[in-house]
């Protein structure tokens, strides 16, 4: 008698647990869209493989063995040299970010070879030191060939080089990061990270909550007008916000010694602008899902991860496929992270700062204008 209790009151209880789960879309959205979503991110969308890396040549030497020295680097999978014609031009491509690298092959190159000496000048952009390290490998794998050959021609071996094998040496520089450091790379990407989470995740739960609890249907008797709700939610995270970004700052030039090579005033308001976006996209969550644990879940999906995976936090954007380099040109933190990056270690570059800033702003504007649609529709 008592185990068919059991399993009377048992099946009772699952079935409404299985009909309550069913009816919760956000449960389903959590148990079976993002397990899905991660392992196709993962698997498929994200690497650290660097492939058709932009790298400038410069042909100070345009002698036909300089020519074939550089010829090994076409056709390659990993490496997309880019011809240019002096080397202004090309740390300006190096400066703006168009390419990761320069090499440089000096005036004297075809002379050096044949004295078992010759060396060739490489830059790298420092800012990802991963990538700047995986094409220098590329680079040496690719000439050290090309001294095989050459060896091999001549029937024995061939003298070594700095860094280099064979009779060809590189001379390695590192740009923006001089310390070949990873913190340098990975402190600001998680300043954008700590901007996301103060910003989306906490503020979509206060529309939410007060939904939850009735507090907000006083407001329907109450002469306020919406973009006075909203800037009232919004004052208190700004000032947190910007707590934390000073804290931040601060512990990013003391605690891990980064360079501040860009502007600081920049990066305050750049900072600030980007606060805003977040905040008012955790606010447009908010309104839109009137429930504190789908809020969450949605903003942790729809700003903190895509923050952390496809802004360019972990890898360089141009390695991933097609489709996730369009997702993240959507993304407001991609535009920011870009930004930190280039102002801590790179300096000021205005062009991409006021591309980058534009850009923003445009997403506040736009986000203002649904949170304050949103909040009218609901209080009339």
């Amino acid at each position: 008698m008592t185990d068919a209790g059991f399993r009377r009151r048992f099946t009772a209880l699952l079935r409404k647990e299985a009909r309550q789960m069913v009816r919760d879309r956000s449960n389903l959205v959590v148990g079976f869209l993002l397990p899905i979503a991660l392992i196709l991110l993962f698997g498929y969308g994200l690497s650290f493989d660097v492939r058709h890396a932009p790298v400038a040549v410069v042909m100070d030497d345009r002698s036909p063995t300089a020519q074939e020295v550089v010829s090994g680097l076409q056709g390659s999978a990993y490496l997309e040299p880019v011809f240019v014609g002096t080397m202004n031009e090309a740390e300006r491509r190096l400066m703006a970010g168009e390419v990761n690298g320069i090499l440089r092959v000096p005036q004297d190159f075809s002379e050096r070879l044949a004295r078992g000496e010759a060396r060739l000048q490489l830059l790298l952009n420092g800012v990802d030191t991963n990538t700047a390290a995986t094409i220098e490998g590329y680079l040496q794998g690719a000439i050290g060939h090309y001294s095989s050959r050459l060896a091999d021609r001549s029937g024995g071996a061939s003298p070594g080089g700095m860094m280099g094998s064979g009779t060809i040496s590189i001379e390695q520089r590192m740009w923006f990061n001089a310390a070949n450091t990873s913190t340098w790379y990975l402190v600001p990407g998680l300043l954008v990270l700590v901007m996301t989470l103060i910003g989306a995740f906490l503020t979509s739960l206060l529309i939410a909550r007060e939904w939850e609890r009735g507090t907000f249907e006083a407001l329907f008797v109450t002469p306020v007008r919406p973009i006075e709700i909203v800037l009232a939610k919004l004052v208190p995270y700004v000032a947190i916000g910007l707590i934390d970004l000073v804290i931040c700052l601060l512990a990013a030039r003391l605690l891990f010694g980064v360079p501040m090579e860009g502007s600081l005033i920049v990066i305050l308001v750049t900072s600030l602008l980007y606060l805003l976006v977040s905040l008012l996209l955790g606010l447009t969550i908010s309104a839109v899902t009137r429930n504190q644990f789908l809020a969450s879940q949605v903003a942790l999906l729809a700003s903190f991860m895509p923050a952390m995976m496809l802004s360019g936090f972990l890898f360089d954007l141009r390695n991933v496929p097609t489709v996730i380099r369009i997702v993240s040109s959507v993304l407001p933190a991609t535009y920011f992270m870009e930004l930190l990056k280039s102002l801590f270690l790179a300096g000021n570059n205005w062009e991409m700062i006021v591309r980058n800033t534009a850009i923003l702003a445009g997403y506040a504007a736009l986000l203002l204008a649904v949170v304050r649609f949103l909040m009218r529709k609901q209080l009339r």
